[in-house]
């Protein structure tokens, strides 16, 4: 990685790398210990160095750069408060990408560029944030498709310490889009599949408008791998499951209909991303635990009250929000099976049919009846497709013995196998109730006895000699 000098526009060797990371990307130390119910305090706005460092991940850009650079600069000249500066990170680009940046930064003394021999805009952002001394960072999309207005609610909240991360989301109802339906289409199904199967709870992960604390950055960026464009996704991830906050703004977002990213073959590297991200996850090759114990916020106060911790753990309760979503999945269980069965065999229709409603409804239980947020949605829906094993013997037995018996017509199919659904819901609500979400929480720790081991065997020999001190 070389550095532009932004007054003379001569390359240097950059004096600050970024950690090692190992091929597995997994560091196994270097963790601090803050414990839990840690605050973030607000950035010092007075700092020597920039307050904000914006990085915009280049490769082959020189129609839209300079466009990009001057906008971009005159915006937060104008309109943010404190000082800043704007990292051009160049991706080994051939054309006349870099020369066009170093012409600028001999222009603009807050611009800085910064070239790297490898491509990857994954890999760009891990490599400048970490070597950036700005206590935020920000990274934004080169064509600027997000309308620069929501850049100051963006950094608002990391400025003064209410959340670690920030990102623009395209996919509530007050964020204004302009785009292809193609784009709509595969953005929306890669973002159910996140919330479907990794648990996740942002709404957005592919938007290129995010920012993060840099002391936020420094502790969980070498956690992640990936060099490409699943490299947001890694980060909201691994930032949700170590108990950090993310906030989200609604943005403005038209799309650049001349963009050059392959969205059929990025979409398809995010799924491979999560596959291997699930891995890592499962088999606890990130330390989420540790870091999850040094970065989390804690719980708030209200949370450690008995009414507040047993709110969802009502049988009655469980017993309406479980029959309610049974219902809904009972139905969609008969149309998908009713749709496949017209050009399939009873058994695969009723094989996608249950796989299908069986995920959505193993995610429902987990969200709405047993109030379950954050922790292993991976373990839970691994578990609940067990379950649902035993829900696909118990319908297919009963399609067998009915077909081995009697030639039914296409209603008695459909009355079997929604009686042999409902016997498979009693025996899934049990197992739900006493295995998959059983509450694993060790039961709360008195107050002054949340200590380490070390810090508990300091204070045992402080004691002991305190005593021996007083008895003598």
């Amino acid at each position: 990685m070389t550095l532009t000098d932004s007054t003379s526009g001569t390359l240097q060797d950059a004096a600050v790398a970024p950690p090692d990371v190992p091929s597995a990307g997994l560091p196994s130390a270097g963790l601090p210990s803050r414990g839990r119910g840690v605050r973030r305090a607000p950035v010092d706005t007075r700092t020597a160095v920039p307050v904000l460092d914006v990085t915009i991940p280049v490769f082959n850009e020189e129609r839209d750069l300079e466009e990009c650079l001057r906008r971009l600069h005159n915006h937060l000249r104008d309109s943010f408060p404190h000082s800043f500066r704007i990292t051009v990170a160049d991706n080994a680009s051939t054309d006349g990408t870099l020369k066009i940046a170093e012409r600028l930064a001999r222009e603009f003394p807050e611009l800085a560029v910064v070239h790297l021999d490898e491509k990857g805009r994954g890999n760009a952002l891990r490599k400048v944030w970490l070597a950036s001394p700005s206590p935020v960072l920000a990274y934004m999309d080169v064509d600027l498709s997000t309308d620069l207005a929501a850049l100051p609610p963006l950094l608002a909240p990391l400025i003064s310490g209410h959340s670690d991360l920030a990102i623009g989301t395209r996919l509530t109802r007050n964020s204004r889009v302009v785009r292809g339906p193609k784009r709509e289409f595969i953005s929306r199904s890669y973002n159910l599949m996140l919330h479907s199967f990794m648990g996740a709870r942002f709404s957005d992960a592919q938007c290129g408008f995010k920012a993060i604390r840099a002391d936020v950055a420094q502790q969980i960026l070498p956690y992640t791998v990936d060099n490409s464009w699943f490299f947001d996704t890694e980060l909201l991830v691994l930032a949700e499951r170590c108990g950090l906050r993310v906030h989200e703004v609604p943005v403005d977002w038209i799309d650049d209909p001349d963009s050059s990213v392959d969205v059929l073959r990025t979409a398809l590297a995010d799924v491979r991303g999560m596959a291997r991200l699930t891995r890592d996850l499962v088999y606890g090759r990130i330390p989420v635990p540790e870091l999850r114990a040094a970065l989390a916020r804690g719980p708030l106060p209200a949370s450690s009250r008995a009414d507040e911790q047993t709110r969802g753990s009502s049988l009655f309760g469980q017993l309406v929000r479980f029959a309610a979503i049974g219902a809904a999945s009972t139905l969609a269980y008969l149309l998908i099976f009713l749709f496949c069965r017209g050009f399939m065999d009873p058994q695969l229709a009723n094989f996608l049919a249950l796989l299908i409603t069986a995920v959505a409804n193993t995610g429902a239980n987990r969200r709405f009846t047993f109030g379950i947020q954050g922790g292993n949605p991976v373990r839970h829906h691994f578990e609940g497709l067990i379950v649902f094993g035993i829900g696909l013997v118990l319908t297919s037995g009963a399609l067998a013995l009915v077909h081995r018996t009697t030639t039914p017509d296409r209603w008695a199919e459909v009355l079997t196998v929604v009686a042999a659904n409902l016997a498979a819901t009693a025996v899934r609500f049990l197992l739900f109730r006493l295995w998959v979400f059983r509450d694993r929480t060790t039961p709360p720790v008195p107050a002054g006895a949340g200590t380490t081991s070390s810090d508990s065997t300091a204070e045992n020999i402080t004691a002991t000699t305190s005593t021996e001190t007083a008895a003598s």
